[in-house]
């Protein structure tokens, strides 16, 4: 539909009536002719009239009456505006209209009020001359813009059309005109900037010299009153300013008036001078209703010859360009100037106006017309987005304009993975797009997807707005359920369901368990949910079934509002667990021959079928079935023949077997039984059983303190004195088994997060009552310990209730017993695991974890990220008992991580008393502290932990941060300082370690230890020891066969290759043990018990041939005359040396091991603690080390025996000597160094006694190479003999022989020859009867001088 601009004509005639008649008459018969468009249409407004009676009528017969009659002409073509007006001025007056009974004169016809409409937000009306509105109406409608006012008091121009019936009124003529002359003139100067500033100081300057010169040049003409300058724009410099007179005066007249006036440093020029004139121009805008894109004409058309026309949008000149087309011309007698803005914007609506340039001499005139122009934008108004379900659903989409578009066009286009065409429906203001999906239209992967519809609205000229509406597309899911085992599955069990799903889009995933009238929601614990290459699967699987799990099971996938479901009944049969499972008796003793009665009892009564087996059974036994009060009890009574009694098979495993209803087993623990003969049975009960004396019967706690049910644990009994004594009792009490069993109920609860923090309300408040039964009972430790490392491991919101039950709970464990706790092995390492857990388990709560502050413990813990940019920093801080205090920092910057993460610090101020510590000189000095994280973060290459801790005892020192090694000693757990550094600062230690996950942090200085370094000279003495060893081996091999020819010097070198053997085999097991030690390794049991017995043989048998070695001596020196032969000897050597030790070894691990009690707790020797089979090394090597001490004595008073006649000072000393180094020989070899760990074992032995037991001990191999080896003459001469330098060494020995064992063959004391063959000098037997006391006293000095 076309727009067309209206105008209207507002006309007064002043009509005379003379008639005959009434005064009154119709004017109805006064139409006027119909008013065509210049191109032949006829215009369909009718003339509206409005009368108004200037005079009042008059009687019949009197003068004739005079009215004032006011016409509206309105016609669509503007240019027959001045067609009318043309016809108007050539009328005669008066008209003579004839009238019915009547003659009407028309007296004149003034045009008084003239529209330009171009839609009701533009409008310009104007009135004709000495017309004008009054005040009321000027100050109700905007005037138009420069525009010269008629008075001071009325207006002649409105920038919109005005109310009906309000026209333009004859001004009367004693009112004063104003007249308003607007004019430009053109400074030849560049425009500056700041004459757009009218504040600014060249402004005003540039006014003032203006208006001064203008108000000169303009004085001289009659009726001028003022001039003004309202601004300057660009075009060299242009001046606009307004001329005020009271009259149309000729402003051409004092144009160079002015210009002499005016400083010539401005530059006016005189031919510039212009004056703008309007009401002579049409100014025509199309379309009426402009928005923002449209193509936009205005055309300006004047009378005038003109063709130099120029545009402007509010005051700026419009040029060409791009989107901007100027053009002008000249036809038909009119000029026609039209601007063309192409795809106009909001920016460029405002006031435009055109000007026509008709230059003159003196005075050029602008003839000027002004247009507003409004933009607005296309609001299109969208329907909301909407989800269609592809089965026929059908939706329809909508796209309004806010406008009233007469005229427009409309497009769909669609966008997405499902694109499914719609109809178009169109109406006066809006589109509408109707959509129906079907199934084949949506795939199964694409459904959930988005498609964007994009509705466009065009309109005729160009302007375009478009809005997108989204629509979601579900296709309904086929869902599956299938389940393992067919859906039974017995108590115990693993089971899983899986859920299938077509459609691979779901927004969640619930699972829920329907029994009778009850609904049981699957924590999301349980399931796990995914995206398949054919929909989605989301699997259920359950590590242990319980009855909790039985029912049907109902899979939900969720699209939205949209769900589908599967269901399927599973069902969970009975069956006892393992532990469920009561064994009686656990380890019994059963007569040969005899019988014995073996239950198996459960608390759970269903029916179940239970057989016994044992190795060597020709097979299983069905078992009877008794109800004992609350239990099921299985009975089978075992019978033990006299064939079975002579049988090598004296102990047995039985075990029974329980099968229910589907045909699946649980076999229980075994319980062992051992064979023994009637005749041994001493101790005989019903209650407990027979056994013989010291025999231990482990029984099961049943009916336990009047419980209903079966309470964990078993109580030992040992045959004392023909009587059962209550050994041990490791049974639980009622309470904490009843926690126990429920914590293991709820790790498998379907609605495990649900029920945990009631549960732990519950584990804290029967933790608190049973305190003492806990602290004292390791059995009861051991089950709270369990409990927690149970509930750990379940995530749960970091709220404040559940916390405190936790960490209360935990505050209350470590106050337990020390002892009890030094019997719980791995406890301490299983509590700190178990605490880390339930951190890192912790879930946040609007990203915060509450602090929790208890007496032992304290956790405090933060969110990095989400806006949080701080670091990690915690302190710590413990008033009661121990006044501890610590901190910790963490600089985020060294963490890696692209979501929030979760830091959580626990500070521990008792923890260091239970935590085990394998040096013994060190201690637990402050704070443990345990920081973790969440799993989703990694450290980064530079990451550090700096942690400060105060000094529990200040007068420690050499403090060492350490970290809780969970991996070392097999699991068990140690302190290790890898990658920890220290730094002491008076009463603290700061701690730095570039590592976290599992981590706890502990300073723990030692002790200022004055044996520190024995350690080194261990390792040090026991590798020198060992090197010499293999030489003094290697050297006996050697020169075997040359000192081992006589018969004392062959048991000699026997006893001395056995010690350096055996203390070889024994110093390498030593010394491997004590590396493992230091280094936490932990090592297998089996391995460990070997390694122990071994040391304990071999230090056994080093001991043995040191007392094999001095007895011989011993046999030598006292018995004289009497030889034993070599045969016997070794007999007797070998027995000592090697049986000996093996008895003493064997029967001291046939005794400790079956008790667990061979070996230290966390090192490879013989236990002290537990069964004191360290006495069984301490006892024989002491033994044997004092009568070694013994057998010295009697030798070196043997040595040191006078001699006949009196010595001289120089014998004296000879003698003297040789007792020092005999004794320094029988020392070394006979092991009596081994004597300073008497004085060792005192608590406050002075240090020399350490260092020397030490050096001594460990350099013992070397002392054996030296004195036992090297220092034998024998060997020394067999060894230069053999390997080179052979002859300068046969010479050698020669003249040695000849000058050194001369005396030799003076030798005749049988005493001096055992000695001399013991220790390998070998000389001449000699007997002479005359020797003088002289030669006597020096062959006996020379003789002990061999031992030397």
């Amino acid at each position: 539909m076309l727009f067309w601009r209206t105008m209207i004509f507002w006309t007064f005639m002043l009509v005379r009536r003379s008639s005959q008649g009434s005064a009154d008459f119709d004017f109805g018969s006064l139409i006027h002719l119909p008013i065509y468009h210049k191109g032949g249409r006829k215009e369909e407004n009718a003339p509206r009239e409005m009368t108004r009676p200037k005079q009042q009528a008059v009687p019949l017969g009197t003068s004739p009456a005079e009215y004032t009659i006011a016409v509206e002409i309105s016609f669509l073509d503007g240019s027959l505006q001045e067609a009318i007006r043309s016809y108007l001025s050539d009328l005669s007056f008066p008209l003579l209209v004839n009238v019915s009974e009547a003659a009407v004169h028309v007296s004149r016809i003034n045009v008084t009020t003239v529209c330009n409409s171009a839609g009701t937000k533009n409008a310009h009306c104007y009135c004709g001359h000495g017309y004008g509105w009054p005040p009321t109406a000027c100050k109700a409608n905007p005037a138009c813009s420069r525009t010269p006012a008629v008075s001071e008091e009325s207006c002649h121009c409105a920038a919109q059309p005005l109310p009906l019936r309000t026209y333009c009124q004859l001004q009367p003529t004693d009112i004063p005109f104003t007249y308003v002359i607007k004019m430009s003139v053109r400074l030849d100067k560049p425009f500056e900037i700041a004459l757009w500033d009218s504040t600014s100081p060249l402004f005003k300057k540039y006014k003032q010299d203006l208006e001064k010169a203008f108000t000169e040049g303009y004085t001289s003409l009659p009726g001028f009153r003022n001039v003004t300058v309202t601004g300057f724009r660009p075009g060299s410099t242009m001046v606009s300013y307004e001329i005020t007179a009271a009259k149309n005066i000729p402003v051409e007249n004092a144009t160079q008036k002015v210009a002499d006036a005016l400083d010539p440093s401005y530059k006016l020029v005189p031919a510039s001078f212009a004056k703008e004139i309007l009401g002579e121009v049409n100014f025509s805008i199309s379309p009426e209703n402009i928005f923002e894109g449209d193509t936009v004409k205005m055309t300006c058309e004047s009378a005038l010859s003109s063709t130099n026309a120029t545009w402007y949008l509010s005051g700026s000149v419009v040029s060409s360009s791009s989107r901007h087309s100027i053009t002008a011309g000249f036809a038909a007698g009119k000029s026609t100037t039209t601007l063309k803005i192409t795809s106009i914007k909001l920016n460029e609506a405002g006031d435009y106006s055109c000007t026509f340039l008709k230059k003159g001499i003196d005075l050029s005139s602008i003839y000027k017309a002004v247009g507003n122009i409004t933009v607005s934008q296309i609001k299109v108004v969208p329907s909301d987005n909407v989800s269609i379900v592809c089965n026929g659903e059908s939706k329809t989409l909508s796209c309004c304009t806010e406008s009233n578009i007469q005229l427009f066009t409309s497009y769909w286009k669609s966008h997405g993975a499902i694109n499914i065409s719609g109809s178009t429906t169109s109406t006066h203001n809006c589109t509408t797009y109707l959509l129906q999906a079907n199934e084949s239209q949506c795939p199964a992967d694409k459904s959930g997807t988005k498609t964007d519809y994009m509705c466009e609205l065009n309109t005729t000229y160009g302007a375009r707005s478009s809005k997108v509406i989204s629509v979601t597309y579900f296709r309904l899911a086929k869902v599956t359920m299938s389940a393992s085992r067919n859906g039974h599955v017995s108590e115990g069990h693993g089971f899983s369901l899986t859920c299938l799903s077509d459609v691979s889009n779901y927004d969640k995933v619930t699972w829920k368990i329907q029994r009778g009238n009850s609904t049981t929601h699957v924590d999301s614990i349980w399931y796990s949910t995914r995206k398949t290459l054919k929909g989605a699967e989301s699997v259920l699987t359950g590590a242990a079934a319980t009855r909790d799990w039985n029912g049907t099971y109902t899979c939900t996938f969720f699209q939205s509002f949209l769900n589908s479901s599967a269901s399927m009944q599973f069902e969970v049969h009975p069956l006892p667990l393992k532990h469920e499972i009561i064994r009686d008796p656990i380890d019994a003793s059963v007569p040969c021959p005899g019988t014995q009665v073996l239950k198996c009892c459960t608390s759970k009564l269903e029916h179940y079928t239970v057989s016994f087996y044992a190795p060597g059974w020709p097979s299983a036994i069905q078992a009877e079935k008794r109800e004992e009060g609350s239990f099921n009890c299985y009975h089978q009574t075992l019978t033990v023949t006299e064939a079975y009694c002579d049988s090598t098979q004296q102990v047995s495993q039985v075990h029974c077997e329980f099968t229910n209803q589907i045909d699946v087993t649980v076999k229980s623990s075994p319980m062992t039984l051992h064979l023994i003969p009637v005749k041994l049975a001493i101790c005989n009960s019903s209650k407990v059983g027979v056994g013989k004396d010291g025999a231990v019967i482990v029984k099961p706690c049943l009916h336990l303190m009047g419980t209903s049910g079966p309470v964990r644990g078993s109580i030992t009994y040992k045959c004392h004195h023909a009587k059962w004594d209550v050994a041990e009792n490791n049974c639980l009490t009622a309470p904490v088994n009843d926690l126990l069993s429920s914590a293991e109920t709820l790790v498998s609860d379907p609605e495990l997060n649900q029920n945990l923090p009631m549960y732990l309300e519950r584990l804290n408040r029967t933790i608190k009552e049973q305190q003492e039964n806990i602290s004292t009972s390791t059995a009861n430790l051991k089950a709270v310990v369990e409990i927690l490392n149970l509930v750990s491991v379940i995530p749960i919101d970091a709220k404040q209730k559940p916390m405190e039950n936790f960490l209360s709970a935990v505050d209350t464990i470590i106050n337990s017993s020390v002892e009890t706790w030094k019997n719980f092995k791995n406890g301490s390492s299983q509590l700190l695991d178990s605490v880390q857990k339930f951190s890192q388990s912790l879930r946040p709560v609007n990203n915060t974890i509450p602090p929790i502050i208890k007496d032992n413990l304290q956790l405090k813990g933060a969110v990095v990220g989400n806006g949080n940019v701080s670091d990690f920093s915690k302190s710590f801080t413990f008033s009661k008992l121990s006044s501890l205090s610590g901190s910790v920092l963490i600089d985020k910057g060294k963490i890696k991580f692209e979501t929030a993460i979760t830091i959580i610090s626990v500070a521990y101020s008792t923890l260091g008393h239970i935590i085990p510590l394998y040096k013994t000189d060190e201690v637990i000095n402050g704070l443990v502290i345990s920081t973790v994280m969440n799993t989703s973060s990694q450290l980064g290459e530079d990451f550090q932990i700096n942690m400060t801790f105060t000094k529990s005892k200040k007068s420690l020192n050499n403090p060492r941060c350490v970290f809780w090694n969970f991996s070392f000693s097999a699991g068990e757990g140690g302190w290790d300082d890898t990658g920890c550094e220290s730094k002491e600062n008076g009463d603290s230690v700061t701690c730095s370690c570039n590592h976290l996950t599992s981590f706890s942090i502990l300073m723990s200085p030692s002790h200022a230890s004055p044996w520190a370094g024995l350690t080194y000279i261990t390792y040090i003495g026991l590798s020198i020891s060992i090197l010499s060893l293999l030489v003094c081996i290697a050297i006996e091999f050697a020169v075997w066969k040359s000192v081992t020819k006589t018969r004392i010097s062959c048991m000699r070198h026997v006893c001395i290759l056995n010690i350096a053997i055996s203390l070889l085999i024994a110093d390498i097991c030593f010394i491997t043990v004590a590396a493992m030690h230091d280094k936490n390794d932990k090592v297998d049991r089996h391995i460990c018990t070997a390694v122990t017995f071994f040391i304990h043989f071999f230090y056994l048998c080093v001991f043995f041939w040191m007392l094999t070695l001095a007895l011989m001596l011993f046999y030598h020196l006292v018995f004289i005359l009497h030889n034993a032969s070599k045969t016997t000897m070794k007999a007797v050597g070998f027995c000592l040396g090697y049986i000996c030790p093996l008895v003493i070894s064997a029967i001291t691990i046939g005794i400790t091991h079956p008790r667990d009690s061979y070996t230290q707790e966390g090192i490879c020797l013989l236990s002290w603690k537990d069964s004191k089979a360290l006495l069984a090394l301490v006892i024989p090597a002491m033994t044997i080390v004092v009568i070694n001490a013994i057998v010295t004595i009697v030798v070196i008073a043997k040595i040191s025996r006078p001699s006949i006649g009196e010595k001289s000072i120089s014998e004296e000393k000879s003698s003297l000597y040789r007792v020092s180094k005999s004794i320094g020989i029988l020392t070394s070899m006979l092991g009596l160094t081994w004597g300073f760990g008497f004085a060792t074992v005192f608590p406050e032995s002075p240090t020399i006694f350490h260092i020397l037991f030490t050096i001594f001990n460990a350099f013992q191999g070397l002392f054996i190479l030296l004195c036992g080896t090297l220092w034998d003459r024998k060997v020394r001469e067999t060894m230069l003999n053999k390997y080179s330098l052979s002859r300068w060494s046969s010479q050698h020995s020669k003249s040695i022989s000849q000058g050194v064992s001369a005396p030799m063959l003076s030798i005749s004391s049988p005493f001096s020859r055992t000695l001399n063959n013991l220790f390998g000098k070998a000389g001449k037997y000699e007997v002479s009867s005359t020797e003088s006391p002289s030669l006597s006293s020096e062959n006996t000095s020379k003789t002990y001088s061999l031992l030397s």
